[in-house]
């Protein structure tokens, strides 16, 4: 249940934009603003990542991103499949 407001003002072609999107997706305006808006949150989020390492911790870390990369049989079969779009009739 939603019982936290959150209340802006628009111009009215703005609005009417939300409006025209919301319908073309099925939603009316709140759900359609609300899920907008929280995919754009979390995207700000994401991009803003910090992390703090003391001297050895970083240090564990470069080296992990230096070392050389291992096999990896799950990646190696996804590359294997073919598009498809792609054809053996080229």
């Amino acid at each position: 249940m939603r019982d936290a407001p959150i209340n802006l003002r628009a111009r009215p072609e703005q609005r009417d934009l939300i409006d025209h999107a919301a319908g073309l997706v099925g939603k009316n305006r709140s759900d359609f603003m609300l899920e907008a808006a929280c995919e754009r949150a979390q995207a700000v989020m994401l991009d803003q990542v910090f992390f703090s390492l003391d001297h050895d911790k970083f240090t564990q870390f470069t080296a992990m991103l230096d070392a050389p990369v291992g096999r990896n049989p799950g990646l190696e079969r996804l590359m294997a499949v073919k598009a498809p779009w792609e054809t053996d009739a080229a």
